[in-house]
């Protein structure tokens, strides 16, 4: 049945696909500009996903988004070309920063719609010097750390977890750091979110180990010769080499080192939440909770599941889309988080079996993940206007406000006789003043009855 299957099994997922492909066909929509054009087209060609929700911020954040994922992908994409001689490809790496102050600049490297994007860089370039210098800077520090970054991994092996974390610090790391100074230097965020570098890690380097799990089977059979991340600390306590995973017969060994490799990846989840927290701007938290969600999804298949080795397992087309609808705010995450450690933690508890050796470790983060999830909706659902505790909170402003507006217009009759009795002693204090009391109390009422009013409509 394919496809039709998957929506006939998942009904629910239909009108969030129809409008996902509503919304793709809004991103091929390019500017009218010719250079922006081609930016934004060969977006479209190197991840679609991602188009979608850069195009869905507001300018000038927008562009200089779509430059900085461009020249990043154009430094990966030097990285990447395993044909590029190594010295040749250090010096690149080191320069990249500097080149894309250069009109003109291309390279020959690269394969298929990145083989192109190198082949026209100089259009990003043009794009990229045209930004304003504030967003020039962040592009081209990050580019500048990352790029010798990758230029120290290039004939370096990934030994130990700490060589895993900065590697991947190196190649997500900074892009979490770099689009955190691109929304405090636009306005839509706090300059606090630029000062969190710690955080910003955190989040892709979640994103970075989630891909670099799933691709096992595409990254050890790169052609001409495999790029490998998996750390040594961790593989090396299941099997001799990396290749061995790839036999079935080894396959129990395989998965045993892939649940490691997750229960490892899942301790950046707490960090990754409390980023998010912080977030003002609804369009700026899609375009960062997004990801996080589609990383847990990924994850929790990939957990304890031999098909790794076998291809690149994914999450459903419809439940990708369904993501992208229902992604607006806290509890969505929250939500969505909880849903996908149920599946993780219903694997641990049934699936895995009890030889394994990052069970335990595995059972404790995922149980402790639910349980902070768990806790945090029922906090962030209690804090919304829509709960009764926010009712009960705009019922007493209203009440006391409306209370203090009655006694000081003396709408219940003069003195003290039309308070409660309980606050008949304290009537001296309301009547000095009368008049600014009354002005006081009629600015107060407007500004109680206008802030319940904004807070109901968002129920």
């Amino acid at each position: 049945m394919g496809k039709l299957g998957e929506i006939l099994s998942h009904p629910d997922e239909l009108i969030p696909l129809v409008r996902m492909a509503r919304d793709a066909r809004q991103v091929t929509r390019l500017p009218a500009d010719p250079d922006l054009a081609f930016c934004y087209g060969i977006l479209n060609d190197v991840s679609r996903s991602f188009a979608i929700v850069i195009q869905q911020l507001p300018n000038p954040l927008r562009n200089a988004v779509c430059v900085f994922y461009l020249v990043l992908r154009g430094l990966d994409t030097v990285e990447d070309d395993m044909a590029l001689e190594v010295g040749f490809k250090v010096d690149q790496l080191k320069l990249f920063h500097e080149n894309i102050y250069k009109r003109g600049f291309t390279m020959s490297c690269g394969y298929n719609h990145y083989k192109r994007l190198m082949s026209k860089f100089n259009i990003v370039v043009d794009i990229f010097l045209r930004l304003e210098d504030v967003y020039q800077q962040v592009i081209a520090d990050i580019t500048r750390r990352m790029g010798y970054g990758m230029a120290e991994f290039i004939e370096k092996e990934v030994i130990t977890v700490d060589d895993y974390d900065m590697y991947c610090h190196y190649v997500a790391g900074l892009v979490g750091i770099g689009l955190s100074q691109l929304f405090a230097a636009c306005g839509l965020e706090a300059p606090s979110v630029r000062a969190q570098e710690d955080l910003s890690n955190h989040m892709g380097l979640f994103l970075q180990k989630t891909n670099i799990i799933r691709d096992y089977l595409e990254d050890i059979q790169e052609e001409p010769a495999p790029r490998m991340f998996w750390p040594r600390e961790i593989w090396g306590q299941y099997s001799t080499s990396l290749e061995y995973f790839k036999d079935p017969v080894n396959r129990k060994q395989a998965v045993q080192c892939l649940n490691h490799m997750i229960t490892d990846a899942l301790r950046h989840l707490p960090y990754c939440l409390q980023y998010l927290r912080q977030l003002r701007s609804v369009l700026v938290f899609r375009f960062c909770a997004i990801p996080q969600i589609m990383a847990i999804g990924t994850l929790a298949l990939c957990y304890n599941n031999g098909k790794v080795f076998e291809g690149v397992v994914k999450m459903r087309r419809g439940q990708t889309a369904k993501v992208f609808q229902t992604c607006n705010d806290m509890g969505d995450v929250y939500r969505w988080f909880i849903y996908f450690l149920r599946i993780l933690e219903a694997k641990v508890s049934s699936e895995v079996a009890q030889d394994d050796p990052s069970l335990a470790a595995m059972r404790t983060e995922a149980s402790a993940s639910l349980s902070h999830c768990r806790a945090a909706l029922v906090q962030w659902r209690a804090a919304q206007p829509g709960s009764a505790v926010a009712l009960i909170r705009d019922w007493a402003l209203l009440a006391v406000s409306g209370s203090y507006f009655y006694y000081v217009w003396r709408l219940g009759g003069p003195g003290p006789e039309s308070l409660p009795e309980l606050l008949r002693p304290y009537a001296w204090v309301l009547e000095r003043h009368e008049e600014v009391q009354r002005a006081v109390s009629v600015l107060v009422l407007v500004l109680v009855f206008a802030v319940v009013v904004s807070e109901r409509r968002k129920v």
